[in-house]
């Protein structure tokens, strides 16, 4: 039996529960973390639980008890016998009206955890979709379940035998993915974006950049499809450092590059090291 944490109980997860008027359903009024459950143990849990307050913050809603929600993702993880999986943290702001308002009352809490996905690839396709990110935008940076903007660009790039979409923003330099932040190697450097190109402060971004010496840089998108790279690479928590083979159909030289190995290299030294680098 698979249970999971909802509003403070630990539930069957074929009888967990929300209303039907639950904000985060009606309008994606929340906000969540997917965490990697590595050894029986939930990994750099303590950044997650730090970026979803301050995604709470960003969005307008009361933030998450730490606290609470760090217990429940131990219980939740005990109780489902998993070594290795995916856990997912989900705050909304309760119970709404049908629109855009909201209404006084208690948050909705989930904490549910899965396995590892089963197709998980040592490399991956990426394209290029034709919509932006707007960094200026209310939820610029912030980590909402208003994933709308995302399913439908990773949709289009699978459509085109891609695994992720890697958005530009608006003035046309290089952002992030659906779900996943982008590194790019040029004469040996790496760079990756800043974050006031909008991208997701990510947590596996943030230990690549101080455990293998990124370089947060603006990088115009043509730049990025023009061949003028040498290695690309994408990051998140399921994902770790996982290597870019082609962009927009177009193979790269390098896959895996050397570059790209010593940060995939430093990645997993810190997942042997520590639980809360």
């Amino acid at each position: 039996m698979a249970l999971c944490y909802v509003n403070g109980s630990l539930v069957d997860e074929r009888d967990a529960s929300v209303s039907a008027l639950d904000h985060g359903f009606v309008v994606g009024d929340g906000v969540f973390e997917t965490v990697l459950l590595r050894s029986g143990r939930p990994f750099a849990l303590r950044r997650h639980l730090e970026r979803i307050t301050r995604s709470a913050v960003g969005l307008g809603i009361e933030p998450p008890d730490a606290e609470e929600l760090a217990r429940a993702t131990r219980d939740v993880v005990a109780a489902s016998g998993l070594a290795d999986g995916r856990i997912r943290i989900t705050v909304t702001d309760g119970i709404g009206p049908l629109g855009s308002a909201r209404l006084a009352g208690p948050r909705t809490v989930v904490v549910a955890v899965a396995p590892p996905d089963a197709d998980h690839r040592e490399h991956c396709s990426v394209a290029v979709p034709p919509w932006r990110r707007n960094e200026r935008g209310a939820l610029s940076g912030l980590k909402t379940t208003s994933y709308g903007e995302n399913v439908r660009a990773l949709s289009w790039a699978a459509e085109r035998g891609a695994d992720e979409a890697i958005f530009a923003n608006t003035r046309d330099e290089l952002c992030e993915g659906t779900g996943s932040n982008i590194f790019v190697v040029r004469a040996g450097e790496t760079l990756t974006p800043p974050l006031s190109s909008g991208c997701l402060a990510g947590v596996t971004r943030a230990l690549v950049i101080e455990t293998h010496g990124a370089v947060e840089r603006d990088l115009p998108i043509e730049e990025f499809r023009s061949g003028a790279i040498d290695e690309a690479f994408v990051t998140s928590s399921l994902r770790g450092v996982q290597p870019v083979a082609a962009i927009d159909g177009v193979p790269l030289s390098l896959c895996p590059g050397p570059v790209t190995g010593k940060a995939a290299e430093a990645y997993l030294a810190l997942l042997a090291a520590s639980d809360e680098p």
